[in-house]
């Protein structure tokens, strides 16, 4: 069950209340009676799978070439380092 969250409108309170997806929302602050609002809080968001990278939807370049030269890029930086 989910955990909503609710702001009263005269006293300012916020609570949490533990509620099914089918009951109806609150409309008392058990406070001070007044009228509440639910508050709606952003949530994260997890991509997982291809595409949500930017070589995954680069167009022109093959995936192949884009590999090859960022482990050229790789060597050519510790080569580098070793050297100084």
């Amino acid at each position: 069950m989910p955990m909503y969250v609710y702001k009263c409108d005269d006293c300012g309170n916020h609570f949490e209340q533990l509620q099914k997806f089918s009951d109806k929302p609150l409309k008392t602050c058990p406070r001070c009676k007044g009228h509440v609002k639910r508050v709606i809080h952003p949530t994260g968001i997890v991509f997982k799978g291809s595409g949500w990278y930017v070589t995954d939807s680069r167009k022109g370049e093959s995936s192949s070439s884009t590999e090859s030269k960022s482990a050229e890029s790789k060597s050519d930086s510790k080569s580098s380092s070793s050297s100084d």
